[in-house]
């Protein structure tokens, strides 16, 4: 053993002596490097033979030498301060992290305190778990107010609501307080007597006049045949001009004359989606954020009238995108398929007119869009376009004088009948449509542009009820072909095509007559000087 010993003291001594030999030169090597008396001494030794340029070299050296020793010392302060800072940090957190589990075993201890004592008042009124979550639930009560313990609890939030048998959801609250308003409003409702002896030509005389006599807004009567044609052929209606030409005012005075007011919606450059126009529903305050317009196409549903939504501006946005989903409803050939998904669920509180959490769009209602073409708004695409009706009103109405023209009340039904009698009527001729056929397969060949079936389809709608309101037929033929086929001629490299366009121009003269379609040939004459 005490060989061992002997042995074992030599061995470890020996090792220690290297650790101490590593430190003791360690030690030796920093004495050495900062000897400030050894580098005097040598540079004591070597200046005596120094010259000028010596002297320079040496003093810079020693700046140098200086400098990096300092910025060493620097770098290593930083390193140190950091490494401490981030062991404050980790501390920290570790803190944090204890008193979290801390206060959530204090939760845990205090929820089950409150189970115990709700369930001993559950058990004194002598009703059962389920049934007490279910009153706290239709009385508007979160699960986390109501006490309950946590087996009732956890049954209730995973969705379990309570429910009828055809899959309403049973409750108190009410989250479409404006459309409730709107059902109680006609509960009492009477609707009034509707004119329904005048005719479409007397409607836009009458209406021509009320603006003039009443609220002081000039328009000329095809501006008005325009429009009232432009309703026959479509629910959505675009007017655009020049500000200041009454693109605004003809919608709202319309709604005046009607004595139902237009409903105006200012479109915002923020809106991107469906939600801004007919609001959305909030998960959090279990509200429907409702908006006017989704206000009027409910209440639209309860009367007769003609009702008008107003999108002013509705180009300052992206028009394919925030009104995208009405599109591809007014789209749809059966008119019963025009719903808007509004919820995904059913309550008893909500309205009446709702079938399923979903909204049918009603047939009395159009959609007026007003547009500007400058460098605040954005182009309005084709898709919307081919689905709308565009009205120009490039110059200020003339004053005029009228006889004083009150309103007057004019039902859907009534309007929907003029329309259907003016297609009976007045349908295109045979002789125009098979121009038109002719003049669609020149644009084929020569512009590689085609008639669409739906803007044909619109045609036929618009032109009788324009010839119905006093126009002519081919006036109204020549309007549709200007703002709806070769509108689309711009999206063309129209500097290469001036003597194709030139070449159309002549055609129309000589397919229709010298002295007709003047809108065409304007607008196609404007295409050349442009370009």
């Amino acid at each position: 053993m005490n060989g061992f010993l002997k042995w074992f003291f030599a061995f470890i001594s020996e090792m220690l002596k290297g650790f101490a030999m590593i430190f003791n030169g360690l030690w030796e090597g920093i004495k050495h490097i900062f000897n400030i008396t050894e580098y005097v001494e040598i540079f004591k030794a070597y200046s005596v033979d120094f010259s000028t340029v010596d002297w320079i070299f040496s003093i810079l050296a020693l700046v140098i030498v200086v400098g990096i020793f300092v910025l060493i010392f620097l770098l290593i302060v930083m390193l140190i301060r950091k490494y401490i800072r981030f062991r404050h940090s980790i501390v920290g957190v570790e803190d944090i992290i204890e008193e979290l589990g801390v206060l959530q075993r204090q939760v845990i201890k205090l929820t089950k305190e409150k189970d115990e004592i709700m369930a001993m008042k559950v058990a004194q009124i002598g009703i059962s778990q389920s049934e007490a979550a279910a009153a706290a639930y239709s009385n508007g009560m979160s699960l986390s107010q109501t006490g309950l313990p946590a087996q009732a609890a956890e049954g209730a939030e995973g969705g379990e609501q309570p429910a009828a048998a055809d899959g309403v959801i049973i409750t108190n609250d009410v989250r479409f307080s404006k459309l409730i308003e709107v059902d109680n409003f006609y509960k009492n409702y009477t609707a009034p007597d509707y004119d329904n002896g005048i005719t479409l030509s007397g409607l836009c005389e009458n209406y021509r006049n009320f603006a003039c006599s009443r609220m002081h807004l000039y328009y000329d009567i095809r501006t008005i045949r325009l429009f009232i044609a432009g309703m026959a052929s479509t629910k959505l209606i675009i007017l655009q001009g020049i500000s200041g030409t009454g693109k605004t005012s003809l919608p709202y005075s319309f709604g005046k004359f009607l004595q139902k007011d237009t409903t105006i919606a200012s479109v915002q450059p923020s809106w991107r989606d469906r939600t801004e126009l007919f609001g959305y529903f909030n998960e959090f305050t279990k509200n429907f954020n409702e908006t006017e317009v989704l206000k009027r196409i409910y209440s639209s549903s309860y009367n007769d009238d003609v009702n008008f939504i107003l999108l002013d501006e509705m180009n300052i946005a992206r028009v394919e995108y925030y009104f995208a989903e009405m599109l591809s409803i007014l789209e749809m050939p059966n008119s019963d398929e025009w719903k808007l998904d509004l919820v995904p669920n059913v309550w008893s509180t909500d309205p009446v007119n709702l079938d399923h959490g979903m909204l049918k769009i009603p047939q009395n209602i159009w959609y007026i869009g007003t547009a500007n073409n400058d460098d605040s708004t954005f182009a309005i695409s084709d898709k919307v376009y081919d689905r709308a009706q565009p009205i120009n009103l490039d110059a200020k109405g003339i004053a005029f004088e009228a006889p004083d023209t009150p309103p007057m009340n004019l039902s859907f039904k009534h309007l929907d009948a003029l329309f259907s009698e003016a297609f009976q009527m007045y349908p295109i001729s045979q002789d125009i449509l098979k121009k038109i056929q002719q003049l669609d397969l020149w644009v084929i060949e020569r512009l590689r542009v085609a008639f669409g079936n739906r803007i044909l389809k619109q045609m036929n709608l618009f032109v009788p009820v324009f010839v119905a309101c006093g126009g002519e037929e081919l006036d109204g033929v020549d309007y549709v072909l200007a703002t709806k086929i070769f509108r689309k001629f711009e999206a063309l490299n129209l500097a290469m095509l001036r003597d194709e366009l030139r070449d159309l121009c002549t055609y129309l003269q000589k397919l229709f007559g010298r002295n007709s379609m003047k809108e065409s040939i304007a607008y196609l004459e404007r295409l050349q000087k442009l370009f």
